[in-house]
């Protein structure tokens, strides 16, 4: 079964303070939880996995493959790891009508695709995720939901191997987000490659925390950092 094998070491420095980040897990559970509170070190530790963030040491493997080794000279490019990244905030392009900013995810270059743009892949995910009726539409005429499944859609239009989600549920509104967390799962249930997610919120982690690693002050620990409120019964912690 396909899973990563992290060992990874950063030291982020600013004026102010210097953040050491030394993180090491395997996991080969379908949908994986980093959780911690804010500042523990998931953003960091997601956006090395991705190719966004070079670690100072360290390696990182996603099946079998070798992502990034540091003494061997490895670090292979964000683009070429075959990883979808949902951000937080979604980063959807707001003069982009849904349509452009899914088939975004599949062109090289800065060039803008067609406000009518037809590909194959587009059109799946467009009806496969029920915006077909939003097509034309831009960023800030959708839902919160809607939004969420436009980027959710541009990460999966290039077939990733695995998929990566930084905080989904932290961009909407708190009544949103149990309704969120029920379509994203089934949408998940549909989609068979391995997901990674982040979040500091413990219902995120019942919800989709089939294996859970705990960050705690740029380490995993084998105690959560805060009371976990609701444990879902798939839960295995690490």
């Amino acid at each position: 079964m396909m899973g990563f094998e992290i060992d990874i070491h950063k030291t982020v420095r600013s004026e102010r303070r210097s953040f050491e980040l030394h993180v090491r897990f395997q996991t080969h559970a379908r949908r994986s939880v980093i959780f911690g509170p804010s500042g523990a070190g998931k953003s960091l530790t997601l956006q090395a996995i991705a190719g966004l963030l070079t670690p100072d040491n360290g390696r990182i493997v996603f099946d079998r493959e070798v992502l990034f080794d540091r003494r061997s000279g490895i670090d292979v490019p964000a683009r070429q790891r075959g990883f979808g990244y949902l951000f937080q905030d979604y980063a959807l392009f707001p003069r982009l009508n849904v349509r452009q900013n899914i088939a975004f995810g599949l062109q090289h270059g800065l060039r803008n695709p067609s406000a009518k743009v037809s590909l194959e892949a587009v059109d799946y995910w467009l009806g496969a995720f029920d915006l077909q009726e939003v097509a034309a539409q831009h960023p800030d005429e959708l839902s919160g939901g809607q939004r969420q499944r436009t980027a959710l859609a541009r990460a999966l239009v290039h077939s990733p191997r695995a998929l990566l989600l930084d905080e989904p549920f932290s961009a909407l509104d708190p009544e949103l987000r149990e309704r969120t967390r029920a379509e994203l799962d089934e949408l998940l249930q549909r989609i068979d490659i391995p997901v990674l997610m982040i979040t500091h919120d413990p219902e995120d982690l019942a919800w989709f925390g089939d294996e859970a690693l705990y960050l705690r002050d740029g380490q995993i620990s084998e105690r959560p950092p805060t009371p976990v409120r609701r444990v879902s019964t798939r839960l295995k912690v690490v």
